[in-house]
């Protein structure tokens, strides 16, 4: 061998600031010369770093559409790759929430009356946080409970992102009964109080059977109101209305005071 790589030059090539033609002789020399490989890895200690910078970003899964746009959005990774692997939110739910919620309000339209409606909108939110969070549908509950994340915590991430999404279709679906005015909005009390009592009962039931009961409790409220006159809903008059309110204050304050359960209730269950 002749000649060699000028060792600021090796110190460039180390640091990605040795540009062409100098870059491809580099190249090619240090193929062939043990020497002025032995001087890069003297004089460039990134070279390794960069090896398992690149090692790492081969190795690290890569993000879905939702999970980049929250972090484009100021999200943290962490938080981000929680909230992608809720399970209400892939397609096929979101689908299927679509289809009902239009199922729905076609037969408003049918038998010209929001009942319907309004008896099966606060239901939506209450299964889509039932399904966000237990080992039954999410593929990451495992690996939620060993994590240093509070239980809690990953139960709210997981219950705004739904509850966002799921308030943000009913909404929708709202706006497509313009007739009804105000009344077609009094699913929204009820939906946060059902969701309110389902989460403060779940470290005493577990995430399934605490959403199951408050969903049978109030499908049976409604066939008693209904049997009980040919006026609107109790839950839907204003009285109805304050006690959705105070009931959904009463099960948020419930669920504060639990919090620190459901770290001790899902971290046992694994």
């Amino acid at each position: 061998m002749t000649w060699h790589v000028a060792e600021e030059d090796l110190r460039a090539y180390a640091q990605g600031e040795l540009t062409p033609p100098l870059l491809w002789s580099a190249d090619t020399h240090l193929v062939s010369c043990a020497r002025c490989r032995e001087v890069l890895a003297s004089v460039g200690p990134s070279v390794d770093a960069g090896w398992e910078r690149l090692d790492a970003e081969l190795d690290a899964p890569k993000r879905g559409l939702f999970e980049g746009l929250l972090v484009r959005l100021g999200v943290a990774d962490h938080t981000a790759r929680l909230l992608a692997a809720t399970p209400v939110l892939r397609r096929s739910w979101l689908a299927a929430v679509v289809f009902v919620l239009a199922t729905t309000v076609g037969a408003v339209y049918s038998a010209d009356s929001p009942t319907l409606f309004l008896a099966l909108a606060p239901l939506l939110p209450l299964a889509g946080v039932a399904l966000a969070y237990g080992p039954a549908l999410d593929p990451t509950y495992e690996m939620a409970v060993v994590s240093p994340v509070h239980g809690f915590r990953l139960l709210m991430i997981r219950t705004v992102a739904v509850l966002t999404t799921v308030l943000g279709l009913n909404g929708l679906a709202t706006l497509a009964l313009p007739v009804y005015g105000l009344r077609a909005l009094a699913w929204l009390l009820p939906a946060l109080a059902l969701t309110a009592t389902g989460l403060a009962l779940t470290p005493r039931l577990g995430p399934v059977l605490a959403p199951s009961l408050v969903g049978g409790v109030w499908v049976a409220l409604l066939i008693v109101a209904d049997a009980s006159g040919d006026g609107p809903l109790v839950p839907f008059t204003a009285a109805g209305q304050g006690a959705a309110a105070a009931v959904a204050a009463l099960a948020v304050g419930l669920l504060y005071l639990a919090r620190d359960r459901f770290d001790v209730s899902h971290r046992s269950a694994v």
